[in-house]
């Protein structure tokens, strides 16, 4: 158990440097998960390690730049490679100094802390507000400065073009280049930003670089061969290798990355030749919505999956049996039986599990997916095996051709192969225990600079939406007669579109951002923060704009945040109420949901949300709102995490199938 996971795998001769995938036992990962998931803060080391650098900062004031510089590198060089504290604590405080002197900027001891912990490989919850920006640049300049290949993982184009343009003059001042790698960066000027000292990426677009490499490197094991194979002109198709490997990542938001995403692989594609067969889709949707639910096919909706029954088979057969003598292309799905039962679940599938303005919008005729953690449009992703086409012909929109799949990973295989891991998010402590039985990695959590001021009203629960609406509305109305600003978080498209009509209704000026209205989104919500500004928003995770509030904003009690819904897992509520009070601001936060909320019908009790509606408007008492809210969530995210852990144990199976093939993953 002590050598899971390795702080340092030595592959210098292989194509891709990155930690060795082996088996390890589920005994090993249970005592490894209970020791790291119930790791206390180490309050007195963090401590000193403080006071050491206050002490060496006095040292590194009077050096000049290059003298400083220097300093720097020479105490990075040997805290990383032997997390030596008294070297890191040196390192800290040079770079402290040089923070000051090319952003005017001197971090303050949970940043330093943070940036550190990092560096040992540890994943950390630094409150929203808190300066991640920097912090992640202290820890991106520290390992850069020792020789470490570096990637800062975001979220999105926008915060790592703008995080790296942020950080831009202190890694000048330290002589660091810096990459930027985004959906925006072409595909040949790729090697070249990560062959920068670091580089700011996205996750997506660092993931699908890695898939390509190793595609274009299919069969080879070594540089090497690679030379080899070019020199004889078996190479002359491909192209070069992007990535030098995976060293050091940081993730930003790293539990949206790391659990959020992680129940959907990423898939590596190509595009067949020609359209898909829009009639024959059609014709299995037809099919789908005929059949009956607890009939033929079972939809329970707290798995959100659906099962096909003995009678649902028989149905579907003998559907097929008006199709078998077709000579239609795709003919084929309906003369092969186990064709007929796949597709037909997909086609289920997209009726009644994918809801428009939810899980996707249409976008100029195409259907688009939406992130559900971060309400952002993915528009250059795809469901795989018929689902996307399925949706498009329920929706109208023209199909697209069906793709072949190259290669495929999820998140979770793929940022365990990093020799050394780390990430920060302003609520991880909840995925303490995933986190340590997939990675290996620790969180710990670093106390804010300045006591928190937000003060947290009793929830409210109404019996149904349009309840909901008036009372969401009516709280609207009493903040912004205070001057208040007020910010009002959805789940989905939908819900925000709904609370805007209810709020142009009572005549209530405010703005709308979401998935179909995102354009100049960091103006609008760094004016979220005028007074009586009202913002309907759907999640804000991975926004990286700060509310500013306004000194009048300020004095009247700051930002008011209304949650119109429970999330699958109260780390998102959590996102969204980081959004007020941050930095010792004063603030507030109040719940109002609705018993016919999507979360609550698919998790509680038939019974429990009966009895509420009996009981009507205001009779249910915090403690039964706060039980309702914990039984529901932790029904949801644990069905959330046997759906990851499906998810990766498929991924485990099939690398192990392709490399007995000799194939990519």
């Amino acid at each position: 158990m002590a050598d899971w996971p390795p702080r340092h795998v030595e592959l210098a001769p292989s194509l891709f440097a990155e930690r060795a995938q082996t088996g390890i036992s589920a005994l090993d990962r249970f005592a490894t998960t209970a020791l790291l998931s119930l790791r206390p803060r180490p309050t007195r080391a963090q401590q000193a390690l403080l006071a050491a650098a206050a002490a060496a900062a006095s040292a590194m004031t009077p050096l000049d730049d290059a003298a400083l510089c220097e300093a720097a590198r020479r105490a990075a060089k040997a805290a990383f490679a032997s997390l030596d504290e008294a070297a890191a604590a040196r390192a800290l405080a040079a770079l402290s100094e040089a923070s000051f002197r090319a952003l005017r900027l001197r971090p303050h001891p949970p940043q330093l802390l943070a940036a550190w912990t990092m560096i040992r490989g540890s994943l950390v919850e630094l409150d929203t507000g808190e300066g991640k920006t920097l912090t992640a640049g202290l820890a991106a300049s520290f390992a850069a400065l020792a020789g470490v290949p570096t990637h800062v993982v975001t979220v999105n184009d926008y915060l790592a073009e703008r995080d790296a343009q942020t950080m831009l003059p202190l890694y000048r001042f330290l002589g660091l280049t810096v990459g930027v790698v985004h959906s925006g960066v072409a595909q040949n000027e790729r090697a070249r930003q990560y062959a920068q000292a670091l580089t700011y990426c996205t996750n997506k677009d660092l993931v699908f670089d890695y898939l390509r490499d190793r595609v274009n490197a299919r069969g080879l094991h070594s540089r090497a061969q690679m030379a080899v194979r070019q020199l004889h002109g078996g190479l002359q198709a491909r192209e070069p290798l992007r990535l030098r490997g995976l060293h050091f990542a940081i993730v930003d938001e790293a539990d949206s990355v790391l659990v959020d995403e992680a129940r959907t692989p990423l898939i590596l594609s190509a595009q067949r030749e020609g359209k898909g067969d829009a009639e024959v889709y059609r014709q299995l949707l037809d099919a789908a919505a005929a059949l009956e639910c607890d009939v033929h096919y079972e939809l329970p909706l707290a798995e959100a999956r659906i099962e096909l029954l003995a009678a649902g088979r028989a149905r579907l057969h003998q559907l097929a049996e008006a199709h078998v003598d077709t000579q239609a292309e795709g003919s084929e799905v309906w003369r092969t039986p186990w064709m007929l039962e796949h597709y037909a679940l997909q086609a289920l599938r997209a009726l009644h599990l994918f809801r428009r303005d939810q899980h996707y919008v249409v976008h100029e005729g195409k259907i688009v997916i939406v992130d559900e953690f971060t309400g952002r449009m993915l528009p250059d992703r795809t469901w795989e095996q018929g689902l996307h086409q399925m949706v498009e012909v329920k929706e109208g929109c023209a199909v697209s051709g069906g793709n072949v799949t190259l290669a495929r990973i999820t998140y979770q295989s793929f940022f365990a192969r990093y020799l050394r891991l780390a990430g920060m998010s302003g609520t991880i402590r909840e995925t303490a225990r995933e986190m340590a039985w997939v990675f290996g990695q620790p969180c710990l959590r670093i106390e804010p600079n300045r006591p928190s001021r937000r003060q947290v009203l009793p929830p409210r629960l109404l019996p149904d939406q349009a309840a909901k609406l008036a009372a969401v509305v009516e709280e609207v109305r009493s903040m912004t007669a205070q001057q208040r600003p007020v910010l009002v978080g959805t789940r989905s498209v939908r819900g925000s579109l709904a609370l805007s009509a209810a709020l142009s209704e009572a005549r209530i000026v405010h703005r709308v951002l979401n998935a179909l209205q995102n354009a100049d989104e960091a103006e609008l919500v760094a004016e979220a923060g005028a007074p009586a500004a009202v913002t309907v928003a759907t999640n804000m995770a991975g926004r990286g704009t700060d509310i500013r509030l306004h000194e009048h904003a300020l004095r009247q009690g700051g930002l008011h945040v209304i949650l119109t819904e429970w999330h699958e897992s109260s780390r998102i509520d959590r996102q969204l109420y980081g959004r007020c009070a941050r930095q010792g601001d004063p603030g507030s936060v109040r719940a109002i949901v609705a018993l016919d909320d999507e979360l609550i019908l698919r998790h509680a009790g038939a019974a429990v949300i009966a009895l509420g509606q009996r009981l009507g408007q205001g009779a249910w008492p915090v403690w039964a709102i706060e039980a309702l809210r914990r039984q529901v969530q932790s029904h949801a995210e644990a069905a959330n995490a046997r759906q990851r852990r499906a998810t990766l144990k498929q991924d485990q199976q099939m690398r192990h199938q392709l490399a007995f093939s000799g194939s990519a993953e």
